[in-house]
């Protein structure tokens, strides 16, 4: 493992399932009556949140907690940042108290890459989020869940497994992170959106693009559900939430036009009636609730691999240790 994590791009295929591995050995401790581990103990991670977040935040900090980490949740507002201080004033700050780990969202696409790049920070940066840029622990989660529903077992990838990824592809991070990560895996990606929501230079990216919808379902085995992001929009990127809806929108007839194998994926926050319908999100194929809880074994992996100088065997005893 690399000493950030800033990029899915950044993973080879071993290092992908290096992670994923891990998350799944670690998987193991949610069902148990004790849920930590002391890898990282003695060890401080701050959780750096320049944007709201409820899942990726709360996700990061029970990962952080169940390796027995010491945690600092940093939100921008009502701190100093909100008074004009910069990015390098606050990471100097945070060196000072001894951070072994950053864990970043920014509104600046590029944020994480600059901490990690720099020399004000002497511990791991890990990108939860910047901009529109990318969301890396978002793409491992999802091929997590992926990889448990259409090719289980340590050690497998997810080679010629398709995967269509539908709506905002301008706005998203986490479809950018999915493409590359996906790819590398051995996936087939296709990505489903109006002209105006994917962006220039798309026919360089390594996947398909489709403007049919229903011409791709048959042909998927999961189907990943992205919301419109307005907040990003300054523009009008298509005529009413009806008509997007109508032509992008998932619901139960479309549904029905997927394999009996395939599952629907949503990296939340969901609106419903909108992109997915309420019939689909409650389906017993949508995994969105289950996203959430391997969020947390994916996000321990990474800590565990990054913080810990760990390997897949020092998972395994520590599990073993736990249960004893």
């Amino acid at each position: 493992m690399k000493r950030h994590l800033v990029s899915a791009a950044d993973l080879t295929r071993d290092d992908a399932l290096l992670i994923l591995d891990t998350a799944e050995e670690l998987a193991q401790l949610s069902g148990r009556a004790v849920k930590k581990l002391p890898t990282l103990r003695g060890r401080t991670v701050v959780n750096l949140f320049f944007e709201d977040s409820t899942r990726t935040k709360t996700s990061f900090e029970v990962a952080e907690k169940r390796l027995s980490a010491d945690v600092i949740n940093f939100s921008a507002k009502g701190s100093s940042v909100s008074k004009g201080e910069s990015l390098k004033d606050t990471a100097l700050t945070l060196q000072a108290m001894g951070a072994d780990a950053v864990v970043v969202r920014h509104h600046a696409s590029g944020a994480p890459a600059r901490l990690a790049q720099s020399h004000w920070l002497h511990g791991s940066v890990i990108n939860a989020g910047d901009g529109t840029h990318e969301h890396p622990t978002q793409a491992l989660l999802d091929a997590f869940t992926m990889r448990r529903h259409l090719n289980a077992g340590l050690g497998h990838d997810l080679a010629g497994r398709r995967v269509t990824i539908v709506g905002d592809i301008l706005h998203s991070r986490v479809a950018r992170s999915n493409v590359h990560l996906l790819t590398t895996l051995g996936a087939q990606v296709t990505f489903v959106a109006p002209p105006t929501l994917l962006p220039i230079g798309i026919e360089n990216w390594p996947c398909e693009v489709s403007y049919d919808l229903d011409r791709v379902l048959p042909k998927t085995d999961a189907v990943m559900m992205l919301r419109v992001q307005r907040e990003r929009m300054n523009a009008a990127f298509f005529p009413t939430e009806r008509e997007y809806s109508r032509r992008y929108g998932l619901n139960g007839t479309r549904m029905s036009q997927l394999p009996e194998h395939a599952i629907v994926m949503h990296p939340g926050p969901m609106v419903r009636g909108m992109e997915i319908t309420a019939e689909v999100a409650d389906s017993p194929r949508c995994t969105v609730v289950e996203q959430v809880a391997n969020g947390v074994s994916v996000r321990m992996a990474v800590l565990y691999l990054l913080l810990g100088g760990a390997t897949l065997n020092d998972a395994r005893t520590d599990s073993v240790e736990t249960a004893q």
